[in-house]
């Protein structure tokens, strides 16, 4: 007869396959970025198998396409592209793809609908932060702070000079808006208090009760190319407003015209822009977003004057990310589940 094994040994092997069984019986997923909030993998973690990319920087595709075999699920951000041939490596028991943004473009959303793969994002939850983020870039830009703050570190500040650095006032202007969804509406809402003239939206239908409150007037685009002293992109890019800010809407603006885009890169023709600004066929730009991200070094637009370019920090507020982090888990354990997503893209 065998010896008997201790009673802590068969113990201990028995814990381990429980333990195993657990794990193998959770659904996997991949986070391409290990420096999103740690609140999210921390509720992922609980009933999930989590890997992640290893380096706080976009995940190499050919990493990307390695690691998403065989997982349940995937955790991205804009900054993955997410076709056809990262759900043909992913196989077919991939049940969601879930990024941590509001936009969803670098998602093949007609590809997933084919497949039944739930696609989860994040709206709502940033619209105050890049509303706050879009009228602080407005001003800055107007009132030329960036360009004060360079004069105070290159030696250009000799003294007080009556119209060194000015720029134009918010007060008794016209604010033209593309785009009045929930960000654009709270922009409005934040730039009333400056007592413009007139705050006008262009959008494909008007929204009367959302506008009276703002005390905004919808008008179509060319009404807002010639009339508007500030100009907002807030809109989403489609096939509709990729590069719809192009050669020939920049020379229907007014010279004093200050362009604002915190939507996306896409909705402007960037060579149109530099040409705009080089000449002076409109005052200024500033940017939070650009195409591609980030720029090259040895972009033109860096070289200009009259044009501020922030990293795409729209949503860039600590508990705005913390909370984007949460529901892009959120909506992976539902999707698991089978049950409602926080916020899913309806295919």
């Amino acid at each position: 007869m065998p010896p008997r094994l201790p009673f802590n040994i068969v113990r201990n092997f028995f814990q381990l396959g429980q333990r195993t069984r657990t794990m193998s019986s959770q659904p996997s997923v991949y986070v391409t970025r290990p420096d999103v909030d740690a609140s999210g993998l921390e509720l992922l973690r609980k009933s999930c198998q989590v890997s992640t990319w290893s380096e706080p920087l976009p995940v190499p595709r050919a990493e990307l396409i390695r690691q998403i075999a065989g997982k349940d699920a995937l955790y991205c951000a804009l900054t993955d592209k997410i076709d056809k041939e990262v759900l043909d490596a992913a196989g077919s028991q991939l049940k969601c793809v879930s990024t941590i943004s509001v936009g969803y473009e670098h998602i093949d959303v007609e590809e997933c609908k084919k497949r039944g793969i739930r696609v989860g994002y994040t709206p709502d939850v940033l619209t105050d932060a890049t509303a706050e983020l879009t009228v602080a870039l407005l001003l800055g830009t107007n009132r030329r702070l960036f360009e004060a703050n360079k004069q105070v570190f290159n030696g250009g500040w000799k003294s007080w000079a009556p119209m060194w650095m000015c720029g134009q006032g918010l007060k008794g202007s016209r604010v033209g808006l593309l785009g009045f969804g929930r960000i654009g509406q709270e922009i409005a809402a934040r730039i009333l208090p400056f007592k413009p003239a007139e705050i006008t939206y262009t959008t494909r239908s008007p929204r009367p009760q959302e506008a009276a409150a703002v005390n905004a007037r919808h008008v179509d685009f060319e009404e807002m190319l010639r009339n508007s002293d500030f100009i907002v992109a807030c809109c989403a890019l489609t096939p509709q407003t990729k590069e719809i800010f192009n050669a020939a809407a920049f020379q229907k603006m007014k010279s004093n015209c200050i362009f604002i885009n915190t939507a996306r890169g896409g909705v402007v023709d960037q060579n149109a822009l530099y040409d705009a600004l080089k000449c002076n066929t409109i005052q200024a730009a500033g940017l939070d977003v650009t195409t591609p991200e980030p720029l090259p070094l040895d972009d033109p637009l860096l070289k200009l004057e009259n044009v501020v370019i922030l990293p795409h920090i729209g949503s860039a507020d600590i508990e705005t990310r913390k909370e984007m982090s949460r529901i892009t888990a959120r909506n992976i354990i539902a999707a698991l589940a089978d049950e409602k997503m926080d916020a899913e893209v309806m295919l």
